[in-house]
C-alpha cells in the first residue's frame, strides 16, 4: 500500500491526469466523426501515446529498458486498461445512468468515470512491466 504514497505514484496522477485530460478532450472531438463506442477506444489510445511520453520523461526516470520493449509492455498493460475503461464507461451509460435517470451528460459522466477505473491497475503494471529496468 505503501507504493501508492509515494512520490512516483504521485507523479504517475499528475501526468496520468494531463493524459486523461487528452483522453476525455479527444474523445469528444471524435466523437463528431465516430459513434461513441469507437469514439472512446480511439481517444484512448491517444491519451495513452500521452501516457507513455509523460511517463517516460516524468515518472520512470531511474528505469532504463529497450525502447521497444517499454512501448510493447506498455501497450499490453493498456490493453486491460482499454478494456476496464471501455467496459466501464459502455455499462455506465447504456445501463445505469439511464436507470438512475440521468439524462445529461451521460456519455460525459460514464467516460469519465471509466477513465479514472484503471489508474492503480496501470500504474502496478506500468511500474513492473513497462518502465522495468532489464534484470532488476
Amino acid at each position: 500500500m505503501r507504493i501508492f504514497l509515494s512520490r512516483q505514484f504521485i507523479s504517475f496522477l499528475v501526468t496520468g491526469g494531463i493524459a486523461a485530460a487528452v483522453n476525455f478532450g479527444s474523445r469528444i472531438v471524435y466523437s463528431l466523426w465516430w459513434n461513441f463506442s469507437m469514439a472512446i477506444v480511439l481517444a484512448y489510445l491517444t491519451g495513452m501515446a500521452t501516457a507513455y511520453v509523460l511517463a517516460r520523461l516524468f515518472v520512470f526516470t531511474d528505469s532504463s529498458p529497450r525502447l521497444g520493449r517499454s512501448v510493447l509492455l506498455f501497450a499490453l498493460v493498456n490493453v486491460i486498461a482499454i478494456a476496464q475503461t471501455w467496459g466501464v464507461s459502455l455499462w455506465l451509460a447504456t445501463q445505469v445512468l439511464p436507470a438512475l435517470g440521468m439524462r445529461r451528460y451521460v456519455p460525459e459522466f460514464a467516460h469519465a468515470v471509466g477513465v479514472v477505473v484503471p489508474v492503480f491497475t496501470s500504474f502496478i503494471g506500468h511500474k513492473y512491466l513497462s518502465f522495468r529496468t532489464p534484470g532488476a
